[in-house]
């Protein structure tokens, strides 16, 4: 019999066995539960706990609920403790206690103790699983130590050395290091001497990937107030939150609030309450806009004309403003500016502004000339004055697009909120409303005696 004659659910185990666990994972969200249930059923309990340490895989809470007691037992305990803590978190609260009475009663405690810290910071994504030595053992005494426990560590890279008598952290050693020095030396004479480089508890998680990328790390240790190592965050640790924190972001961007798992698992009441708030937030922002028109209504009575070029107006105001914004939120993002240096970016975005409004200004009284003058549209006798509006209302409602996109950041990252929420959509209503005033009041300044 070929492999093609197997049936499928006899053949599909002992190939996905021969799968990463990360593409077993990927294969697994895209069966059902019961097929996924089935295909977990038949492979051996280490490979399954590789499968379950995927932050990939979906429904993993689901899926141990599904499984024999034993069994599930094995496999939560057996994963990482930052993935254990990921796994309990993204679980309903029913499902949570479940999930708690498969670990021993100690694990439940560390579990318990990691799930209290904020969800964005170190404490958070750090795991407790690190190897660590007194500053008095011997190199040959420390290597025999992760031979005996190194299937029960998710990584090992350095070696943290403890002071013997406070257990607070003293020096880091690789493990390179450890390996090529003489077994005799004690595994403190082999550190560099450097202060390590740690972080706290409730260092926030863009902090820690900073300070990995910045110092070239593996893992960086977090430490309390006394020192004492309370777990690592390793590299690939970071990466996974910086792809969460990135989805977050672009979210916001869009005017939706956080969402959480795939698209297609996100349920129809969760995605109208996500995206319902944005939306009726920016359409009662919007409502300004029509005050607006409604507050220079004999003005447009007057000169209808200027009705043409608001939709170039407003879109030409929201667009420098998103840009400014997109620009600043990044540079916030990665720790390039600080609240401080907001007035440098005020002074850079002024000019920028000012510049960029010119040349939109001078594009739209270019197009307005060759319109009137190949007889495209008649924009009446007065043409060159109205021509003049555009152009220094664009000027004026650029400028204040880029200032506004790139000091709202600024404003919320002061006030305690995610500098992403100064989404595009929000920077494009504000702008959408002041940029009527300025468009109607510099008409009524040109236009003055003419038209007005």
């Amino acid at each position: 019999m070929t492999h093609a004659d197997v049936p499928a659910e006899a053949a599909a185990p002992a190939y996905l066995v021969l799968q990463h666990a990360a593409d077993i994972a990927e294969s697994l969200n895209q069966t059902s539960r019961d097929e996924a249930l089935a295909l977990l059923a038949r492979l051996p309990v280490e490979h399954a706990i590789d499968v379950f340490d995927q932050p990939e895989l979906e429904r993993a809470a689901d899926l141990l609920r599904g499984m024999p007691s034993e069994r599930a037992a094995a496999i939560l305990s057996g994963m990482a403790s930052d993935r254990q803590v990921d796994l309990i978190r993204q679980a309903r609260l029913g499902q949570r206690d479940a999930l708690f009475k498969l670990v021993d009663a100690q694990t439940a405690a560390s579990l318990r103790r990691l799930l209290a810290y904020r969800r964005d910071s170190a404490g958070s994504i750090m795991t407790t699983e690190f190897v660590s030595a007194p500053a008095t053992a011997s190199v040959a005494e420390v290597l025999q130590h992760i031979r005996e426990i190194h299937h029960t560590r998710e990584t090992i890279y350095p070696i943290y050395v403890l002071d013997p008598a406070t257990g607070a952290l003293m020096q880091t050693v690789s493990l390179r290091r450890l390996i090529t020095c003489d077994p005799s030396d004690t595994i403190l004479s082999l550190a560099t001497g450097r202060e390590p480089i740690v972080v706290s508890p409730s260092t926030d998680r863009e902090e820690v990937a900073r300070q990995i990328s910045r110092h070239d790390l593996l893992a960086v240790p977090v430490v309390d107030e006394a020192r004492h190592v309370l777990g690592i965050v390793t590299v690939d640790d970071v990466i996974d939150a910086i792809v969460a924190e990135s989805t977050e972001d672009i979210q916001k961007f869009g005017g939706v609030a956080g969402v959480e798992g795939p698209y297609l698992q996100i349920s129809f009441g969760q995605m109208i309450y996500k995206r319902a708030g944005w939306l009726c937030a920016l359409f009662l922002s919007e409502m300004l806009t029509a005050n607006a028109m409604q507050y220079f209504q004999s003005e447009l009575e007057k000169a209808i004309v200027l009705t043409l070029f608001i939709p170039l107006i407003m879109s030409s105001g929201g667009n420098s403003g998103s840009q400014a914004t997109s620009l600043l939120i990044r540079a916030l993002a990665l720790g390039q500016l600080r609240l401080r240096d907001w007035w440098r970016v005020a002074l850079r975005e002024l000019p920028t502004g000012v510049t960029l409004g010119a040349i939109l200004g001078v594009i739209g009284m270019l197009r307005i000339s060759v319109w009137q003058v190949f007889h495209f549209y008649d924009y009446g006798v007065h043409w060159q004055l109205i021509a003049l509006t555009v152009g220094v209302g664009l000027v004026g409602i650029v400028t204040f697009g880029s200032m506004s996109g790139s000091m709202l950041p600024f404003v919320l990252k002061r006030l305690g909120f995610d500098p992403a929420s100064a989404s595009a959509p929000f920077v494009a209503t504000l702008v959408d409303v002041t940029g009527l005033v300025i468009y109607f009041t510099v008409a009524m300044v040109i236009l003055r005696g003419t038209l007005l």
